[in-house]
C-alpha cells in the first residue's frame, strides 16, 4: 500500500515539471526553450516594463497627469479641500494636490535599482509560475519580493521630498487656514505615509499596464525571446 501511495507522488510530481515543458514542445517554432531561456524571457519583460513605464512617473506630471495613478487627497483632507474651495482658496487646495504628485514623482526615481535586484533573481520556478499564473503574475511577483524595501526607501525620500517642493509649507498653510475656519474638526494627517502607499501602488499599477501589454498584443513583445517564452502562455 505504501509503496502504490510514493508511486502516485512520484507520478504527481513528474506530471506537475512535464507541465511547461509539455507546452514548450508543443509550439509551432519547433525548437525547445530551455528553463534560463524561459527565466530570461520573464526578466527581459519585467526589465521593459520597468524601462517604459516605471520611468514616465519619474517625469514632472507623471503621477500628476496620469489618471491611473494620479494621487488624491486622503478621506480626512478630501474636507479641507472642500473647505477651501467653499472660502474661495480653490488655486491653493489646487497646489497642494499637486505637490503631493510631486514628491512622488520624486521618490519613484530609487525604484529602479530595487526592481533591477528583484528581477535578476527570478529563478525558472520562478518564471513557470509567472508564466502560467495570473495576467498580472509578474506584477505580484515584484510586488512580493520589493514592496517593504521600496517602503522603507520611499519614506525618507517623499519626506525629503516635501521640503524639496515646498509641500510641507503649503500642506502647513492649508491645514493651518482649514483648522481656522470656525466650526471645523483640526485636522493632522500624516502625509508623508499616505503618499508613500500611493506612490507605491501607482508603480505596481504601471508595471501591471506593461504586462498586460505583453500577454496580450504580440506586436508588444518586441524580441524574438519575448515572443517565444510568451507563445507558452497563449
Amino acid at each position: 500500500m505504501i509503496r502504490k501511495f510514493l508511486a502516485f507522488v512520484l507520478i504527481l510530481n513528474l506530471t506537475a515539471c512535464a507541465e511547461l515543458q509539455g507546452v514548450v514542445d508543443s509550439l509551432p517554432q519547433g525548437g525547445v526553450l530551455s528553463n534560463a531561456d524561459i527565466a530570461s524571457g520573464l526578466r527581459e519583460a519585467l526589465d521593459m516594463g520597468i524601462d517604459k513605464q516605471v520611468s514616465k512617473l519619474t517625469q514632472t506630471d507623471g503621477f500628476y497627469k496620469n489618471e491611473l495613478v494620479k494621487i488624491l487627497l486622503p478621506e480626512e483632507l478630501q474636507k479641507v479641500d472642500k473647505g477651501l474651495r467653499d472660502i474661495g482658496l480653490g488655486s491653493l487646495a489646487d497646489e497642494g494636490l499637486k505637490v503631493l504628485n510631486r514628491a512622488a514623482e520624486d521618490a519613484v526615481k530609487e525604484a529602479t535599482p530595487i526592481f533591477v535586484n528583484a528581477v535578476k533573481e527570478i529563478t525558472f520556478t520562478d518564471a513557470k509560475n509567472i508564466l502560467l499564473g495570473q495576467d498580472d503574475a509578474a506584477t505580484q511577483y515584484l510586488t512580493s519580493k520589493t514592496q517593504t524595501a521600496l517602503y522603507d526607501k520611499f519614506h525618507p525620500v517623499i519626506n525629503n521630498s516635501f521640503t524639496k517642493v515646498g509641500a510641507d509649507q503649503i500642506w502647513a498653510n492649508l491645514i493651518n487656514k482649514y483648522n481656522a475656519i470656525p466650526f471645523t474638526n483640526d485636522v493632522n494627517p500624516d502625509l508623508t505615509d499616505y503618499v508613500t502607499g500611493e506612490a507605491l501602488k501607482g508603480v505596481y499599477t504601471m508595471i501591471a499596464v506593461e504586462e498586460k501589454e505583453i500577454r496580450t498584443k504580440v506586436g508588444s513583445r518586441t524580441t524574438d525571446l519575448l515572443r517565444r517564452v510568451f507563445a507558452l502562455q497563449d
